[in-house]
């Protein structure tokens, strides 16, 4: 029997501090531990970035792509845009990091350069 003070909801939950499912958000089933599920999901999320950005680096230097391709995928994994100055200390690192030469590098600036001048 329900003492005359309590209600219903009362008498149904195990643990006040837990949430139930007649409240509206389902506690974890069968002894699950959320914060588990969570960081797996963490844990895969990150894998997941850690190989898009090992294939991002595998490809800014492929001898496979253009210098135009190689520099647009150096610039989405830096966020950072080809400078425009062709002294610019970047364009020695562009053309590290992408395989290829500073006149490459060079070559692609003016090419925008034209692209802009005729927009």
């Amino acid at each position: 029997m329900i003492p005359w003070w309590a209600s219903p909801l009362e008498e149904m939950r195990v643990n006040q501090y837990k949430p139930s499912p007649i409240l509206g958000r389902p506690s974890a089933p069968n002894g699950e531990d959320p914060m588990m599920d969570f960081r797996a999901r963490l844990v895969h999320q990150q894998a997941e970035a850690a190989e898009r950005r090992r294939l991002d680096l595998a490809e800014q230097s492929s001898r496979l792509k253009t210098a135009e391709e190689r520099i647009r995928i150096w610039e989405r994994i830096h966020e950072v845009t080809l400078p425009r100055d062709s002294a610019h200390r970047l364009v020695d690192i562009i053309a590290a990091n992408t395989g290829l030469t500073d006149a490459d590098v060079r070559e692609e600036q003016q090419r925008r350069a034209a692209l802009r001048a005729t927009v």
